[in-house]
Order: structure tokens, then C-alpha cells, then sequence
């Protein structure tokens, strides 16, 4: 490896094992607890659903076509923003935490997208199911199972994806 490369892994912190460990732990009980029971992980869905919430308003100052988008996008937002900071620092295990949070919140959102035809999800405020009227727009209402599936797999992708890439910044570029 190249010394730019390699100055490259050097700027960013060390991956401990309690660090890795700590990861695996959390990871593993949120995927037994986004994929089990009612499918909700408590302390981070709760959020995903103010910043979902909150989209909605915000996104519909912009356009009110926009106003259906804007929940699903500030839901992804923020976990988004807090890897984009971390990224920043160079802060490899609370990158990984940023990605383990965005990859939830895709489950989050794959329920819901999921429920499009069926529509037995309670909504906050009554109203308009939001990917019932998306994937209306869009003429895909009858694939919402299908989608659903696909961004279900794109969240376990980014949480093991975030485990490896943590496990070979501790098993590997520490070692260099």
C-alpha cells in the first residue's frame, strides 16, 4: 500500500474491541427487534417518527407535492447529517453507529411502505398514507411488497456493511 493510502487510514480513530464488540451487540439486538414483534426499536424509531413528522411541514414549504416526500426524506436526513459529521472527523465507530441507524431506519421505512395497499398502520394524525399516495403517483402500488423488500435488504446491507468495515479497521489497519 501506497504512503498517501496509508495516511489515509491513519487519520481516522482506532477501532477498539469493546468498540467492535459494543457494535456487534447492538447491531444484532436491532435487527432481532426491527424484525420481530411489532418491528420497533423504541428509542430510534420514536425519533425516526419526529423527524418523519416533522418532514412534512418542512419539505411542504418548499412545494405541497413535496409535503408527501418530506417525511420519509427527513427520516433519512438526519441519520444522514450525523454520518456526514462523524465521516468528518474521521470517527470510525461513530460512523459505524450513524450507518447502524440510517440502515434501521430503511426497515422503519420498509414497513411502512409495505403497508401501502393494505393500510392497517395507524398513522399519526389520521391523513393520507404517505407511500399510498407515492406509489400511486408513481403507477407502482402494486409492487409495494417488492420495494419494501428491496430497501428491508439495503438496511441489512449498510449494517453489516458497517460491521466489516469496522471489524477490518480493527482487524487489518490497526496491524499496518
Amino acid at each position: 500500500m501506497d504512503s498517501s493510502r496509508q495516511n489515509q487510514f491513519d487519520d481516522w480513530t482506532p477501532v477498539t474491541g469493546w468498540g467492535l464488540g459494543g457494535y456487534v451487540f447492538c447491531a444484532l439486538l436491532i435487527l432481532w427487534l426491527s424484525h420481530s414483534g411489532d418491528r420497533w426499536v423504541f428509542l430510534l424509531d420514536s425519533a425516526n417518527l419526529a423527524f418523519h413528522e416533522a418532514g412534512h411541514p418542512l419539505f411542504g414549504l418548499l412545494s405541497e407535492r413535496l409535503a408527501v416526500y418530506g417525511g420519509t426524506l427527513a427520516q433519512l436526513m438526519f441519520p444522514l447529517l450525523v454520518l456526514f459529521s462523524f465521516y468528518r472527523q474521521r470517527a470510525s465507530f461513530s460512523c459505524a453507529c450513524a450507518v447502524l441507524w440510517l440502515g434501521e431506519n430503511l426497515f422503519n421505512i420498509a414497513v411502512y411502505m409495505a403497508d401501502a395497499r393494505t393500510r392497517i398502520l395507524p398513522l399519526v394524525g389520521g391523513g393520507e398514507h404517505d407511500w399510498t399516495e407515492i406509489f400511486g403517483r408513481w403507477g407502482v402500488l402494486d409492487w409495494d411488497m417488492g420495494i419494501a423488500g428491496l430497501v428491508r435488504l439495503a438496511g441489512w446491507l449498510l449494517i453489516v456493511g458497517a460491521g466489516i468495515g469496522l471489524w477490518y479497521r480493527r482487524a487489518v489497519v490497526a496491524r499496518r
